[in-house]
């Protein structure tokens, strides 16, 4: 890999790092100042959005091999937290101060920080071991602390909403369900896409700690 390449990997993971250590900053102190979760989405929406947004160059990455992590799970992790964040949260109000927002929007945060400081450290090939050890141990609990008490449930708690609204009406008009149903539906296969990636990190982890560790030994 050129340098110039591994500049532009080194820039865009230090500065997702850092956008999503704001964001985690930004949740707590809120917390601290209301004494509530419920204000997570209206102090680091809009942020935690933008950055999501961004996060597609990723799939792109995969897409062209300027990285070896392919188009599959990228497009995995970014298509259903995306469709999470805008076409659900961002979209009905009534849900933005639930619970379940604080929730997810913590453990993607602090997931986001480690992962993203990992993978700038690691663009130069000098990436301290206690955080590929973080990297490849903290997923365990905070993928599903982000899944079911966070995404999963939030959006089970948008249903009825979304069913009053009739959410995206024009765009499933031509189609034989409706944005209700579908998302009744994604419900019960999310889990199962969900654990595809999460199994995925679990096979790579023995061989990039393993890895890690005998590098270190060098």
């Amino acid at each position: 890999m050129s340098q110039l390449l591994k500049l532009y990997l080194f820039a865009y993971n230090s500065l997702q790092a850092f956008g999503w250590t704001i964001s985690l900053f930004i949740i707590l102190i809120s917390i601290i100042a209301t004494n509530s979760v419920n204000g997570a989405y209206a102090s680091a929406g809009d942020l935690i959005c933008l950055l999501q947004t961004c996060a597609f160059l990723e799939v792109i990455h995969g897409a062209i091999g300027i990285v070896p992590s392919g188009v599959l799970f990228p497009l995995m992790q970014w298509g259903g937290r995306t469709h999470f964040l805008l076409a659900i949260v961002r979209q009905i109000d009534e849900v933005q101060e639930f619970p379940a927002v604080f929730i997810t929007f913590f453990a993607w945060s602090l997931s986001e920080v480690i992962r993203y400081s990992h993978y700038a450290s690691n663009t130069f090939g000098s990436c301290p071991s206690w955080l590929t050890y973080l990297r490849y141990t903290a997923f365990i609990a905070l993928y599903p602390m982000g899944l079911a008490p966070g995404e999963m449930w939030l959006m089970y708690e948008a249903l009825p909403f979304i069913k009053k609204k009739n959410l995206y009406e024009d765009f499933f008009a031509g189609l034989p369900f409706s944005y209700y149903n579908f998302l009744r539906g994604f419900l019960l296969i999310y889990p199962f896409l969900w654990l595809k990636l999460y199994l995925h990190l679990f096979k790579q982890r023995p061989s990039k700690l393993g890895k890690h560790h005998e590098q270190k030994k060098r």
